[in-house]
């Protein structure tokens, strides 16, 4: 009993005394722990005399209480104190300049071209519209009139998921899905992502295309002019023009191709130094998509819907967003956009 009493004053002055959280922990351990003499006594109660076993027991348990309290409360006292040297050491003087902030990320430069393209459209009186990617050969292919065994399909037969499923080759299977939907008049882009079998400096397996499509009483290529024209200056320049050649797409007839003037050279096909202009190859065009009226087969997948070839006319085109932000941004190689190379991209 004495030796537990003598136990108790040393170990409540060494706590009393402790002069960090460290100490204490040191402390717990050496009169509290399993080794400590206090554990050993409370352990050895078995082994005393009947009489002796209460006495002692009570006494052991009162010290580990007293203990255990003194340390707790000695524990929240210097715990406080270092939190408040600590803050007092940390202080922040909140009259300084504060650190410049890290810089904002910003737009992919195709998230970018893509968002200005549907801008321009919105303007001119069309709807965006979104499909999927995953595609019935059906919707992707036939309803395009493009049969099965028709050779333009040659191009374009890719990535099948199954014998009827493919990854879309184009936003182009928008134009049925949206007319069996929507009676005449349309007017729709569809923006995304395609796949093809392509790669090389210009073409990649995957790719962003822009589709568009009108649909109402009277529509002639002229309309189909116009509105390109407007386009080719609203994204290159008030002095473009455009150039439309004859050309082939199975979903349109007559089917012809559309030429931008070279900002690069202003059309002369020749830069200021006298030498060829690369861009456009020395002729003052560059081609940027394909168009054309919308043939009348198409037109009968969707009759039920009011699509009549000999009340209604109307015209579809389709071009690359990645092409467009690739001849705008002067990108010369299209793999360049999906390597993630932070020097590349930080520049738009």
């Amino acid at each position: 009993m004495a030796d537990l009493q003598a136990l108790r004053e040393e170990a409540e002055s060494a706590i009393a005394s402790a002069s960090s959280a460290g100490e204490l922990e040191e402390l717990r351990v050496r009169y509290l722990g399993r080794k400590s003499l206090l554990t050993q006594t409370l352990r050895g109660i078995g082994e005393l005399p009947a009489e002796e076993r209460g006495p002692v027991g009570k006494t052991a348990n009162a010290v580990r209480v007293a203990l255990e309290e003194l340390l707790g409360r000695r524990t929240e006292e210097l715990e406080a104190g270092e939190l408040d040297a600590k803050l007092a050491q940390d202080r922040i003087d909140v009259t300084l300049p504060g650190h410049p902030p890290s810089p904002a990320g910003h737009l992919h430069l195709v998230t970018h071209t893509r968002r200005e393209m549907e801008d321009i459209f919105i303007g001119l009186g069309f709807n965006v519209v979104e499909g999927p990617e995953v595609e019935f050969d059906h919707y992707n292919f036939t309803t395009l009139n493009i049969p099965p065994n028709h050779p333009a399909r040659a191009l374009q037969d890719t990535f099948y998921l199954s014998p009827d499923v493919v990854l879309r080759t184009h936003t182009s299977p928008m134009q049925t899905r949206s007319m069996e939907i929507q009676p005449p008049p349309i007017y729709i882009v569809v923006p995304g992502r395609v796949y093809r079998r392509d790669s090389d400096a210009s073409h990649t397996p995957m790719f962003h295309q822009l589709e568009g499509l009108a649909v109402d009483e009277d529509i002639t290529l002229a309309d189909l002019r116009g509105i390109l024209l407007e386009f080719a200056r609203a994204m290159f320049g008030a002095e473009r023009e455009v150039r439309l050649r004859s050309g082939y797409f199975p979903f349109t007839e007559p089917s012809v191709e559309v030429d931008i003037s070279c900002f690069n050279c202003g059309g002369s096909g020749y830069l200021r130094d006298g030498s060829r202009d690369s861009l456009c190859k020395g002729s003052g065009w560059i081609e940027i998509l394909g168009s054309g009226m919308v043939d009348p087969n198409v037109y009968g997948f969707v009759s039920d819907m009011g699509y009549d070839a000999e009340r209604v006319s109307g015209f579809a085109f389709g071009m690359g967003i990645d092409r467009i932000a690739m001849l705008k941004y002067g990108v010369p190689d299209l793999r360049m956009m999906f390597e993630n190379d932070m020097r590349f991209l930080e520049q738009f």
